[in-house]
């Protein structure tokens, strides 16, 4: 089996992960990592040579992107207290604490080696904490302080790691000009995240077709995180300003064809590259046996206390900004309660930044040595991630049971109902201009009424009148009917259209032209 080999069979697994998580009750990014490890154990399984400095680049920003198209500019502002303490705070604390404790117990490594540890077991991933949040039902507004703590809590993570190794490699280290790369980093990205998202925008108005509309959204993450990266800015947070701002734009003039291509596409993407990258943290467990040796258990003491540091610390720090955030921010989309705060403890699991960033660790420093602790390091970082993905992943609906946190479905049905409620209505509104533009004959318009209000009726009957409600009831199995004979006439013309495909002659793309009108016909 060689590497391109294992590299589609993981990719294979990506995809029935989905369904056997579901079956399970157990997140997709667990059974991926739980695949890769013991893919990683097998004598004969190729070790997959990925450039650690390639890992961030191509697997970050098209995740960070697809996570970001489901949250907004006004949800992070809303909650933008609670986001930077974690994203912010709770970063330098873990990496503080980590680096203290992961000294203690090896003294005669360098304590600049000892932050860079703590930065990259920081950050969680955003991809495994919002996929098991939206899977158990969890209150939205938890769900998105924990998707805004993991799309932006990679950016201090990184500045702090490459300050760190920086310090190690050169040996020289100032504090002045630590916080100056920070404030630039962030600056760059800012402001290349809102030029690329404002054009790419324009970009996409200009651009007539639902295919290339959403080809260009692809690059945009790759082109956000290159630039940001080549003029010393921070790629993660130019990814996450651009997506946020191209969502938002592109919703004023967006037509259905690019909502549904695209939603498709970056569900897929995000399904295919989650899956390759939580099975690569897996097959990286064979990569540290080797690097380790048979002086593993030796380093098991060193990492317990790091993972105890990394998850306790967690724990304290979100009890204590909870007491503050009900004080500090009670406007918020808040207040937590300590139940939904033990669930947002335990939903901290670490994944892909924090393996890449520590594959990344040079091997070398400037003088020609050996980086101090790499291996102690590496072996570190991943017991830290198979910990909180092999152990807290699966348990996570255990605690959200044991804790009693759900989702307030009877508000969110209310909010559905009043947005159906708006929606029937400025329908009707414009019908009416309609009508008195075009001088419509009454019963046309009472026709086009009626079918608009028959049709909010079948999608949303809570929000409809009751005549139109009673209608609908009166004609559900009318209804019915009709579509069933509609798709089985439009099914018959189908067939026939790709029978013709199959006809010498006939243009393979006229028919396929055709049968996407007739499948766009039965929406």
């Amino acid at each position: 089996m060689d590497q391109l080999v294992l590299m589609f069979v993981i990719l294979f697994a990506a995809i029935f992960a989905e369904p056997l998580g579901k079956r399970l009750g157990v997140a997709s990014a667990v059974l991926m990592t739980v695949f890769g490890c013991v893919v990683a154990l097998v004598p004969f399984a190729p070790r997959i040579n990925v450039l650690p400095d390639l890992i961030l680049p191509l697997v970050l920003p098209p995740l960070l992107y697809a996570a970001s198209r489901r949250t907004s500019w006004r949800q992070f502002a809303e909650n933008w207290g609670l986001i930077a303490l974690r994203a912010f705070g709770l970063v330098v604390a873990t990496a503080a604490g980590v680096a203290a404790v992961f000294h203690a117990w090896y003294p005669g490594l360098p304590i600049a080696a000892a932050v860079a540890l703590g930065a990259l077991v920081a950050p969680p991933d955003p991809v495994a904490a919002t996929a098991l949040a939206g899977s158990l039902g969890l209150p939205r507004r938890l769900v998105v302080v924990l998707g805004g703590e993991g799309l932006f809590n990679d950016v201090t993570a990184i500045v702090i790691y490459g300050v760190a190794v920086q310090a190690v490699v050169t040996g020289k280290f100032s504090a002045p000009r630590a916080a100056a790369e920070f404030v630039i980093s962030a600056v760059v990205a800012i402001a290349v995240g809102l030029v690329l998202g404002w054009a790419g925008s324009r970009l996409t108005n200009y651009l007539a077709e639902a295919t290339w509309q959403v080809s260009l959204s692809l690059l945009l993450p790759f082109a956000a995180y290159g630039l940001a990266e080549a003029w010393h800015g921070s790629g993660v947070l130019a990814v996450l300003v651009c997506a946020l701002y191209l969502t938002d734009a592109v919703t004023e003039f967006a037509d259905s064809d690019y909502r549904l291509v695209g939603a498709s596409f970056w569900d897929i993407i995000e399904m295919l590259l989650s899956g390759f990258a939580f099975g690569l943290i897996g097959l990286e467990l064979g990569a540290v046996l080797d690097a380790t040796g048979h002086d593993w258990p030796r380093l098991l003491g060193g990492a317990g206390v790091v993972v105890a540091v990394v998850v306790g610390l967690r724990l304290v720090w979100l009890l204590t900004t909870w007491a503050i955030g009900r004080a500090w921010w009670p406007n918020a989309d808040e207040p937590y309660t300590w139940r939904e705060t033990v669930v947002t403890w335990w939903a901290g699991m670490r994944g892909v930044a924090t393996v890449a960033l520590a594959l990344a660790i040079p091997l070398v420093t400037d003088d020609g040595k050996d980086f101090p602790g790499r291996t102690e390091i590496l072996f570190t970082a991943f017991v830290v991630v198979l910990f909180t993905l092999l152990l807290q992943g699966p348990t996570l609906p255990f605690v959200v049971r044991l804790t009693g946190v759900h989702a307030d479905t009877q508000k969110e049905r209310e909010l559905e109902r009043q947005l159906w409620e708006r929606v029937i209505k400025a329908e009707m509104v414009r019908l009416k201009e309609i009508a008195a533009e075009q001088d419509l004959p009454d019963d046309v318009y009472e026709r086009l009424r009626d079918g608009f209000r028959q049709r909010m009726a079948r999608a949303d009957p809570q929000a409809a009148d009751a005549d139109a409600k009673s209608e609908a009831v009166r004609n559900a199995k009318l209804v019915r009917k009709f579509r069933d004979i509609r798709e089985d006439v439009v099914e018959a013309g189908r067939r026939e259209a790709l029978n013709a495909r199959r006809e010498p002659g006939m243009p393979p793309d006229l028919v396929d032209r055709v049968t996407r009108r007739l499948d766009l016909g039965r929406r």
